[in-house]
């Protein structure tokens, strides 16, 4: 396949290359969730942290700004984690 001059070929395709193109749809998905999460909170008392403790109420049960906080957390640790591998993955496939 041919295009802009330069020419395509599928058969070349590496099994880290394609781990990398499948990472790096994920990232994204992560991020559009993570950024999402972030606008949809706002400012509010979900972001504030509280010193790495987790509220709750008189019962024992976590509240939903608890929640809203242990998924953010999650989602920018994954986000993190993703962005090491592929920085990893990059600079194997992309270097000569």
């Amino acid at each position: 396949m041919r295009w802009c001059g330069y020419t395509f070929s599928f058969s070349e395709v590496s099994p880290l290359n394609t781990v990398y193109n499948v990472l790096m749809v994920l990232a994204v998905i992560v991020a559009l969730l993570f950024a999402g999460l972030i606008f949809v909170t706002g400012k509010g008392d979900a972001m504030s942290g509280g010193g790495g403790s987790i509220r709750t109420t008189f019962k024992g049960r976590a509240t939903f700004d608890d929640k809203i906080s242990n998924v953010t957390m999650y989602l920018g640790g994954a986000f993190f984690a993703l962005m090491l591998i592929l920085d990893y993955l990059g600079t194997r496939l992309f270097t000569n």
